[in-house]
């Protein structure tokens, strides 16, 4: 490991230290704690061995060494049932700081720019947390690391204390035997110090490398379990991609990044074991000599032998808890780097003007955009006002901009250029927060939690019962939930509650849709609210749509044009572009227009 090499390893460790700090200082006191006791207690046994030979070898009185005795063995006896306490106590504060720390990374998920979350980049960085958060067990290996580490450091630093005198002549110079020990200990260090950066390039190699094999293997192996992609791969015969995929690669690399692990492992154990015992064999023979010339007596030679065995032992712990605490610590950049990623929204301080009339006017002023990492527009130059209390469908072929005119709208975006305006203001300039409070979407992809119909409805743990019912009941929920025996208490879904209900697509597009309702927004954005009803249900929706949204500007989208003709004003799109605009009469007696051309299209089945 070159200069730089450990430094950058230091740097790990000490970020990874800090983040353990901030998380929950106790783990760190406690682990400090039980490092103490761990590095200390061996010695007492050594010197009171010690004692007791020097002291029958010098006839001393029996009752003071076996009192002497009964304190050692009594101190150890304490610092066994204090390391008991303290270990209770630690491992209630570990759980503390992984929940801690797998709280703050969700934290930091839900606060970012949702068009960081949705970037390659950050795609990627989440990719590698994943990857490295399973292998070695993420952060818990900094956690069990850190004590031993300190407890092995320890244990070296008292043996050099103990056994310095030992090698020390009183000429005030070394010996030859001295120098030996020295040079065993020196090749100990050096040689580790190869095996270990050999498998820590061979370690990241096998994560970082430029072929998709990690991922893959993450990918399958520790996704989260969605019990819904079940049937896919039932009736497709599924297992055959994944178990292919996975042995295929597994194969194609384990005679690469596997064997060489293993092999250095093998390696590194043999080369620990030859240096450690020429080093213990050196210590020894020098211990003998001094013993033989008469300089140490029976309880030194105790002393001083059962020293350096300690000290070999610590100093072999040392190399390979360093060693696996920097690996530990060098995956976890992954999760810092995700935590300090910045967000590219501006978010401005302007209060949005709350307004009884719901008097807020949208307009999009030349704006057009595309998506981060690509250089095709998604839209371009779109300019048109939202008419105030009226309803607005937006309809196009698939890929037209349609969802993505709502996320610019929504500011879960900003334009690539041109100006969106609120009442006449950049919508830039605008408290984020409260800007984005002034909408209620239904998003096509929309996303219900498996807790109780109730939060569901409020996105709250909290929630007003009988807004929360009246909203279901305008959104078509009414007679499924009077069915339910805990009504809006009843869990979504089993992941939290055994006895939740699984709901169909059609149920959790109205539970979506009374979500909308119970937000009462001014503005309601309803991207393909019906896509998932049945004729009868949907029906039922557009006859009270008017009821529902009140006077409320809505936007609508839609694929089925014929749900589009109880709104005032439609929006036609096509690649990125605002091609119409007008009522149904007007838009379809154009039969040079794209309007004109999807309403036949569509008609042709119905007919």
């Amino acid at each position: 490991m070159n200069k730089g090499q450990f430094k950058a390893t230091v740097k790990h460790m000490w970020e990874a230290q800090r983040m353990m700090w901030e998380l929950d200082r106790t783990v760190c006191l406690t682990g400090v704690a039980v490092a103490l006791i761990d590095a200390v207690k061996p010695f007492i046994g050594i010197f009171l061995s010690a004692y007791v030979l020097d002291g029958l070898e010098q006839g001393r009185d029996m009752q003071t060494l076996i009192i002497t005795a009964v304190l050692a063995v009594s101190g150890v006896f304490v610092l066994q049932v204090l390391k008991g306490y303290i270990n209770k106590v630690q491992k209630v504060h570990i759980d503390t700081c992984m929940f801690s720390y797998e709280k703050k990374r969700s934290e930091r998920t839900l606060t970012m720019d949702y068009e960081l979350l949705e970037s390659p980049m950050v795609n990627a960085i989440r990719t590698r947390v994943k990857n490295d958060h399973n292998w070695g067990a993420g952060f818990y290996s900094v956690i069990w690391a850190f004590p031993r580490l300190i407890s092995a450091t320890l244990g070296v630093i008292i043996s050099i204390i103990v056994v310095l005198p030992l090698f020390w002549q009183a000429q005030g110079r070394f010996d030859v035997l001295t120098l030996g020990v020295l040079v065993a200990f020196l090749i100990l260090v050096f040689w580790q110090n190869q095996y270990l950066t050999k498998k820590r390039r061979i370690t990241h190699e096998y994560q970082n490398s430029s072929d998709d094999t990690t991922k893959w293997i993450g990918y399958y192996l520790w996704r989260d379990n969605d019990y819904q992609s079940g049937k896919d791969i039932r009736i497709f015969g599924g297992q055959q991609i994944i178990e292919g995929k996975l042995n295929k690669d597994y194969a194609d690399k384990k005679e690469y990044y596997l064997k060489p692990i293993i092999r250095n492992d093998i390696e590194k154990g043999f080369a620990k074991g030859i240096f450690t015992g020429l080093l213990q064999i050196l210590a020894y023979i020098f211990v003998a000599l001094r013993a033989v010339s008469g300089s140490l007596s029976v309880g030194l030679v105790v002393k001083y032998a059962s020293t350096l065995y300690q000290f070999a032992t610590s100093m072999a712990n040392v190399f390979g808890t360093f060693s696996e605490y920097a690996i530990a610590a060098e995956r976890q950049q992954s999760t810092l780097e995700y935590m300090n990623v910045q967000d590219v929204l501006y978010k401005g301080t302007l209060p949005v003007e709350k307004r009884d009339d719901n008097e807020y006017e949208i307009e999009f002023r030349d704006v057009s955009f595309k998506y981060p990492g690509t250089e095709t527009y998604a839209l371009e130059h779109i300019n048109f006002k939202f008419t105030i209390g009226k309803r607005l469908a937006v309809v196009g072929m698939n890929g037209s901009g349609k969802t993505t005119l709502i996320k610019l709208l929504c500011r879960l975006y900003d334009p690539t250029e041109g100006v969106i305006t609120l009442n006449g203001i950049d919508i830039k300039k605008y408290d984020y927060a409260e800007y984005m409070s002034i909408f209620s979407v239904v998003f096509q992809d929309f996303k219900l939690f498996a807790h109780t119909l109730g939060q569901n409805v409020a996105a709250s743990v909290e929630y007003d019962s009988a807004k929360a019912e009246d909203a279901l009941a305008k959104a078509g929920f009414a007679e499924r939930l009077a069915e339910m025996p805990k009504k809006l208490d009843t869990f979504l879904y089993q992941n939290l509650d055994k006895n939740g209900v699984e709901i169909s697509g059609g149920e959790a597009q109205k539970i979506a849709l009374a979500r909308a309702i119970y937000k009462d927004a001014p503005f309601m954005v309803l991207d393909e609210p019906t896509a998932a009803l049945d004729p009868v249900a949907e029906y039922e929706i557009y006859t009270k749509f008017n009821e529902i949204v009140g006077e409320k500007t809505a936007i609508y989208i839609s694929h089925r044009l014929s749900s589009c003709r109880f709104c005032d004003d439609i929006a036609v799109f096509d690649k990125g572009r605002l091609v119409q605009r007008g009522n149904h009469e007007a838009l379809v007696s154009d039969i040079t227009g794209k309007y004109h051309e999807l309403w036949h299209a569509q008609a042709q089945y119905y007919a």
